[in-house]
């Protein structure tokens, strides 16, 4: 499955009130996995920003006078969203200002050309996930990535793409944790995998040689407590299903 972890940076708080889209930063996960296929425009508004907006994301006007207007940037940025989950935290703010954009640029009979984005992209919104999730509790973004021991020291402003970094991180984190499981003689050819001695290799043990190593109650302990993290943090664990018998007891499980 593919997914764009979206954030924006705007001049201001409601596009109905004629503010525009300055900055649009993305990430792509393809399975759950970060793919490195980023996303990232600066835009100029053609208008001022407000200085309220200006001392969040630290974005002037300024630095946006040479920057292209979104008509010049429209047909790439839809390109890479298209067809895509959009991740996106409070995403009713973000694709509303997305879709003033694109009403913005007629077509030839005076219809939009572009968008709206819900009819194109499937729409998982985080806050209303940690919202379900954590009731009662803060959940912007820095607050997420407290609870669930992500680093964000390095963001000091807001930034779409670096915001769209973290989001990324917080998601898989309160989604399973688990963002990738690979083993590395899997993604090399036999070839490679042969010349760095990781290639399978049969080995022969005689009936009843194979010791089997029974945990220990701190191993149990360890291994009850990371899936009952897991629990919290995505709502179930696959493990569960395996039990037997499948409907008993969390706490008897191997």
């Amino acid at each position: 499955m593919r997914q764009i972890v979206l954030d924006t940076e705007t001049t201001g708080i409601d596009p109905r009130e004629g503010h525009r889209l300055i900055e649009i930063g993305a990430v792509e996960l393809v399975n759950r996995r970060l793919t490195g296929n980023t996303y990232h425009q600066y835009i100029n508004p053609q208008r001022v920003v407000e200085a309220e907006a200006i001392d969040v994301h630290g974005i002037t006007n300024e630095f946006l006078v040479d920057k292209p207007v979104f008509a010049e940037v429209a047909d790439a940025f839809w390109a890479f969203i298209r067809g895509a989950e959009l991740v996106i935290h409070n995403a009713a703010f973000d694709v509303g200002f997305i879709d003033h954009e694109f009403t913005l640029l007629l077509g030839s009979r005076g219809e939009p050309r572009l968008g709206p984005v819900a009819e194109h992209c499937r729409i998982l919104d985080t806050l209303q996930l940690a919202r379900e999730r954590h009731p009662g509790q803060r959940n912007n973004l820095d607050a997420l990535c407290k609870r669930y021991e992500i680093d964000n020291g390095h963001r000091v402003l807001h930034g779409a793409l670096l915001d769209a970094e973290i989001l990324a991180e917080v998601y898989l984190a309160m989604t399973g944790g688990q963002t990738a499981l690979s083993l590395d003689a899997e993604e090399r050819s036999d070839s490679q995998a042969m010349a760095s001695g990781l290639a399978i290799r049969r080995m022969e043990l005689p009936a009843g040689g194979l010791r089997v190593l029974r945990p220990g109650d701190e191993e149990l302990a360890a291994h009850q407590a990371k899936l009952e993290q897991i629990r919290q943090a995505a709502g179930s664990c696959q493990w569960d299903a395996l039990m037997d018998p499948p409907q008993g007891n969390r706490d008897a499980a191997p």
